[in-house]
């Protein structure tokens, strides 16, 4: 191996210990604030009041009139979010939407032609969940 060879695989291995030294650091710091636990547990709880709240929506959805304003109320929250940049909740929606479309075929193929590539790519992975929630939530109300 040449000189310039062991001298940059040096430098690589260095800037990789700094950079592993800097992460731990930080993580230490930020676990030994003295707030943390209590930041971590409202986090958590806001979560799993959000998730609550999504699932008494799908429970209510047994009417198809109101099963087809949830789909109607979803969509337009979708392209709100997605209208302002935010894709995750964007993404949620459409989930939501398509978990509860009659037709939800037809509806990816609409989405795969309007969304960037890479929203649709968000959509695709968030789908699952979505209908996993709403089956878990109709099956809570049964």
């Amino acid at each position: 191996m040449s000189f310039r060879k062991a001298l940059f695989w040096l430098l690589a291995g260095a800037c990789g210990l700094a950079m592993l030294g800097y992460c731990l650091y930080f993580d230490r710091k930020r676990r030994g604030a003295p707030d943390f636990k209590r930041r971590l547990r409202e986090k958590r709880r806001k979560e799993n009041e959000k998730a609550k709240e999504r699932d008494t929506k799908f429970r209510k959805l047994k009417d198809t009139a109101k099963l087809q304003d949830f789909f109607l109320q979803e969509i337009q929250l979708a392209e709100q979010w997605l209208a302002i940049g935010e894709h995750t909740k964007s993404t949620e929606h459409l989930a939501n939407a398509i978990s509860v479309c009659t037709h939800p075929n037809e509806l990816l193929k609409v989405l795969e032609q309007t969304l960037p590539p890479h929203v649709f790519e968000m959509l695709l992975h968030t789908i699952p969940y979505a209908v996993e929630r709403l089956e878990t939530a109709l099956n809570e109300q049964d």
